[in-house]
């Protein structure tokens, strides 16, 4: 179905903008409105790759972190890989964390430490999609960029009533907010967006009394306004079973490190065999199981079911890491391994059981 033909009104960004002026989040990644300063493109890019699959409360402890020890791209650029991606655990989509590396990376060795200002150029690195490219360019340059990300996409949606299911309407959605973005305050407006969808047009129950372009909004009254952006047919995950072993010795637990490539690439973890789509394993386990979690990542769900094993041969605890195939950890110490959130249902689990 295409868009319906409406007057969206030459003032659209006006009302959005006096809007945010007024009422823009607070975040520690923004510039907020007025504010005289100029954005950093490396606090702007490390957000919104933060921020890609996970929610802005999720995001900012993270990001203060992240920004504290590593203050610019270069210092990340720096960076051992494993520091990285230990300080990303619990943020998932950890391959997101291997592009911030190259990206960081890219822009140093390729750009003298500088980011492109351009979409063009920003697309080119390491781990920068349309979305994302589009964002920094708008948010740290200037650019009049179109930025669609779920909030916009269901903004847009909702006022030019695009009820084509995604995800053929995102070709509409950009081609309806195009010509919407000002030349002025174009990342402003991006963020203006965002917050629009994230506080007023939200998914249910949307505010539209207080929606500052509720006048010409086509969805507006709508019994099914909350059906917009007309999303397709969830498919069932298929669930998938694996084991992983607690070998410990002298208050310390041996860690692995994952394959760099492959789901947790590069990140600690408890040894243990491949995940499969039977019970197999779980069943192997049998009555040495001692505790187990259920996990969701976004194309499978996963039961992991915990064993002990005794200590590898042939590794005294005084082994240096490089020279073996794991490191033995000190239980105590946990908190500092970097474990993804997986292994850390299990530990948590486990020590919970041992006290």
């Amino acid at each position: 179905m295409s868009v319906q033909t409406i007057d969206i009104g030459e003032d659209f960004a006006a009302r959005l903008l006096g809007w945010y002026d007024r009422a823009a989040r607070a975040l520690p990644w923004r510039i907020a409105p007025g504010d005289t300063a100029v954005p950093d493109p490396y606090r702007v890019w490390l957000a919104e790759i933060m921020l890609q699959q996970t929610t802005v409360a999720a995001v900012a402890g993270y990001f203060d972190r992240f920004t504290a020890r590593w203050p610019d791209v270069a210092a990340l650029a720096a960076a051992a890989d494993a520091d990285v991606m230990a300080a990303w655990a619990g943020l998932g989509y950890y391959a997101r964390a291997r592009n911030l590396i190259a990206c960081a990376r890219a822009v140093v060795r390729d750009h003298g430490g500088r980011f492109p200002d351009s979409e063009a150029g920003l697309r080119a690195l390491p781990g920068i999609g349309d979305y994302t490219a589009a964002s920094v360019a708008a948010i740290a340059f200037g650019r009049p960029a179109a930025v669609v990300d779920a909030n916009v996409e269901r903004v847009i949606a909702r006022h030019r009533l695009i009820e084509t299911p995604l995800p053929l309407a995102k070709r509409e959605i950009r081609a309806a907010l195009a010509p919407l973005v000002p030349a002025t305050r174009p990342g402003d407006f991006a963020q203006a967006l965002m917050d629009l969808g994230a506080t007023v047009c939200t998914p249910r129950r949307p505010a539209c009394a207080i929606c500052p372009v509720m006048g010409d909004c086509a969805a507006r009254g709508r019994p099914d306004v909350e059906a917009l952006p007309v999303k397709p047919p969830k498919k069932a995950k298929p669930h998938r079973h694996g084991v992983a072993h607690w070998i410990e010795r002298d208050e310390r637990i041996w860690l692995v490190r994952r394959p760099t490539k492959g789901m947790l690439g590069g990140m600690r973890a408890l040894p243990g065999g491949d995940w499969t789509d039977t019970r197999e394993p779980e069943a192997e386990a049998g009555e040495s199981a001692i505790v187990s979690v259920d996990h969701g990542f976004t194309h499978f769900d996963l039961t992991l079911v915990l064993v002990r094993r005794p200590a590898p041969p042939n590794v005294p605890p005084e082994v240096p890491d490089a020279a073996a195939e794991g490191e033995w950890w000190p239980i105590s110490d946990l908190d500092a391994a970097g474990l993804p959130t997986l292994y850390r249902k299990l530990t948590d689990k486990m020590l919970e059981i041992a006290r």
